[in-house]
């Protein structure tokens, strides 16, 4: 079966996939935008999974529980430092980098959000080209991967995303019956 990526509109933390990326920072704080959501919605368990495992190195990945969530993990990708920036290179490793760790789950569905463009300042238009052209260089050896969704907050995100995968691919995207 091929990989279908699907760009939407919606809350990251309501997606019923094998698993869901979360923004993070190198210690794994939950604090504020999608980490925030994720642990107010997940409950203590994610925390506490990210409390065993931190820190991570800037660029990595690491799996945890999705608690009460509707997934059955929480990627978290450490794009920046606490208070720090997100850039393209960190953005990059930790895009790739939630890749390997859904092929190391042998994750079948697995849901993005824009990764570093709240409070770590990444901007839209750039964050859309690095991920996804990540996704479509990974796509091209074998994967358990079978759909990759990008479940971004509002519809001028979700057209950014469009557009670019639309350059990135040269091809339509797939759509939601």
């Amino acid at each position: 079966m091929p990989t279908k990526i699907e760009i939407l509109k919606g809350d990251i933390t309501d997606m019923a996939v094998d698993a869901i990326v979360s923004t993070a920072n190198t210690d794994l704080d939950l604090d504020a935008g999608v980490a925030g959501a994720i642990r107010r919605k997940g409950g203590p368990r994610i925390e506490e999974a990210c409390n065993e495992i931190r820190p991570i190195r800037l660029g990595e990945a690491a799996v945890t529980t999705a608690g009460n969530l509707k997934a059955f993990y929480v990627i978290h990708a450490a794009s920046m430092e606490r208070g720090g920036q997100t850039t393209a290179q960190s953005l990059r490793l930790a895009t790739r980098n939630s890749l390997l760790r859904a092929e190391e789950k042998t994750i079948r569905s697995l849901a993005f959000p824009a990764i570093g463009t709240g409070i770590a300042g990444f901007a839209i238009e750039e964050c859309a080209r690095v991920m996804l052209s990540e996704v479509l260089e990974h796509l091209k050896s074998r994967s358990s991967l079978e759909k990759i969704y990008f479940v971004l907050f509002d519809d001028a995100v979700r057209s950014v995303f469009e557009e670019t995968y639309q350059k990135l691919a040269a091809r339509p995207l797939s759509r939601a019956s």
